[in-house]
């Protein structure tokens, strides 16, 4: 059914969204996420740091490691030679999404509207990702979109923090949720791994009963 880093992602329900603008940080950073308990990380391409923060972080086995804000099938190919497993983009690119489909690389296009969700479906697509959430209107939003589309599960991100996670999750068509509040870009600069490293595990703890 799901693709093996597809089902982790579900089976860990929270995925660090993380801009690195410096690749120095990238080892640490994956060293505060495995030690919060959440070895999973999509480095966006928002930052120039982006493929080699994605290659330092390779080197961990453990970590599910994805690339986001991939505009571009270079930029997949790019992502996906450094070591990232998966591909996540802000909209809906067809071309992006049918190069990752022909090569095989899991891919999640962002969709925000019933439209953006049947061209997922035309593509034979199973989870999306809702984006950004909380600025269409949060899960309000997303049960009304998803309400005719019974065979796709979503992974809202964008506004997703501590204090609304578990209502996204509590929603039965939420694969998992994206969030950067446990890496914040701040706290990474700063190298305050530590502190990452506590909010990541907090974060953890939050969502284990869902």
């Amino acid at each position: 059914m799901y693709s093996p880093v597809m089902t982790r992602i579900h089976e860990l329900k929270l995925v660090p969204v993380i801009v690195l603008e410096d690749a120095s940080n990238a080892t640490p950073l994956a060293e505060a996420l495995v030690a919060g308990g959440l070895p999973c990380a999509e480095v966006t391409f928002r930052a120039a740091a982006a493929v080699q923060s994605i290659r330092s972080i390779a080197r961990f086995d453990d970590i599910c490691l994805g690339a986001g804000t991939v505009l571009t099938v270079d930029q997949v190919k790019a992502a996906v030679d450094a070591g990232a497993k998966y591909i996540v983009t802000p909209g809906f690119n067809p071309e992006v999404v049918g190069y990752c489909l022909t090569n095989g690389i899991p891919v999640t296009p962002g969709v925000a509207t019933p439209t953006d969700i049947e061209l997922g479906l035309k593509f034979g697509l199973e989870v999306l990702k809702f984006f950004p959430a909380e600025a269409f209107g949060g899960v309000k939003t997303l049960r009304a979109i998803s309400a005719p589309y019974s065979m796709i599960k979503f992974i809202p991100t964008g506004g997703i923090s501590e204090g609304n996670v578990r209502e996204y999750l509590a929603f039965d068509k939420v694969f998992a949720c994206g969030g950067s509040w446990m890496v914040r870009k701040d706290l990474i600069d700063a190298g305050k791994f530590d502190e990452i490293a506590s909010l990541t595990r907090k974060a953890v703890n939050l969502v284990a009963d869902l």
